[in-house]
């Protein structure tokens, strides 16, 4: 039989997470505090970790660091009140195998409890501190949490990412969150909005182009990709992209290789590729107005944003945040938002 310790302030959490992990067929250990937590994990090693962040005698969080140094082959899972892209983050980058914001579903914590056992931990990295004031990502409800967990989940490594959701739903702000939180952070973001180039630019927008490569280009221009090289790339509006041009792309995206426009030297990029959209590829693919195995390509790791109507519950904090923005802006700007 499995062992899970439950590590929470709340007598009532502990006692129902105990409760329906016991249905499930596992032997559960309860601590309130991280001195409980010291002597339970001293005195047996439980095969899943649950914990809160917040405790009695400190941050959850940072004790799931030390926790995972000494058992790397334990798995952890965080649950949290404080239900921001911060808390996200910080717990995929401490070792925690899951993330799962308060209130969560008995029926979604035993399901992370299975893969935890089937699975195993995430690698440790170090903490992130105050992501939240660098990077706007604002909302606390379900639907946001589960883009959290996704960025969270893929900001230490090079996974292409693509982005759906309407216009205005923050693809862009996503986007430099993952850069930003991630390793290549140090280096350029570029983006570039294939709906705002002409047709016959676009390739040159991408790649370069030589002097005298048409009419008008009198001197070398490095594309976006070069702009991009150790950084990451966003292609936004990548649905508006047109044919030929999503031809080259895909051939870019195989070989990490290509030739500006009017040249010969093959060129090589190391480029983190994000793209974006408001459309729907999959029936672009249908339909023949887009490239099935550039989709594919581009669809590693979908994120789905959702629409504030669809997340009413951010309302109030997304007002919060853009007022006390504009208050620190000064009284002009303040005015402008009344």
């Amino acid at each position: 039989m499995s062992t899970v310790l439950v590590v929470d302030d709340d007598a009532a959490i502990r006692t129902v997470v105990a409760q329906a992990l016991r249905r499930a067929g596992h032997e559960v250990t309860v601590a309130d505090s991280l001195a409980q937590l010291e002597r339970a994990l001293a005195a047996s090693l439980p095969d899943v970790l649950i914990t809160d962040v917040i405790l009695p005698d400190g941050d959850g969080i940072d004790h799931v660091r030390s926790v995972a140094a000494r058992f790397p082959l334990l798995p952890i899972i965080v649950l949290s009140a404080q239900n921001t892209l911060t808390t996200a983050v910080r717990a995929a980058e401490v070792g925690a195998y899951e993330y799962l914001p308060k209130p969560f579903d008995l029926d979604v914590l035993t399901r992370a409890v299975a893969g935890a056992l089937a699975r195993g931990g995430m690698v440790s990295e170090d903490a992130l501190h105050d992501a939240d004031r660098a990077l706007p990502l604002i909302g606390r409800s379900a639907a946001m949490q589960d883009v959290y967990r996704i960025i969270a989940r893929v900001v230490s490594n090079d996974l292409t990412v693509l982005i759906s959701g309407e216009s205005g739903t923050g693809k862009e702000l996503v986007a430099r969150a993952i850069h930003d939180l991630g390793p290549r952070s140090a280096a350029p973001f570029v983006a570039i909005n294939m709906a705002a180039i002409p047709r016959e630019l676009i390739e040159a927008e991408l790649f370069g182009h030589e002097r005298g490569a048409f009419t008008g280009a009198a001197v070398r221009n490095a594309g976006r990709f070069e702009q991009a090289s150790g950084g990451t790339l966003f292609l936004d509006e990548i649905g508006d992209m047109p044919m030929e041009a999503q031809t080259r792309l895909l051939r870019v995206l195989q070989s990490g290789e290509f030739t500006s426009v009017g040249g010969a030297r093959t060129i090589r990029v190391d480029v983190r590729i994000v793209a974006a959209t408001n459309r729907d590829l999959a029936s672009q693919v249908a339909t023949g107005q887009f490239r099935e195995d550039l989709f594919y390509r581009l669809n590693v790791v979908p994120i789905t944003l959702p629409p504030l109507r669809e997340r009413r519950q951010d309302i109030a904090l997304l007002a919060r945040h853009f007022l006390d923005h504009a208050a620190a802006q000064g009284p002009s700007a303040a005015s402008a938002c009344q």
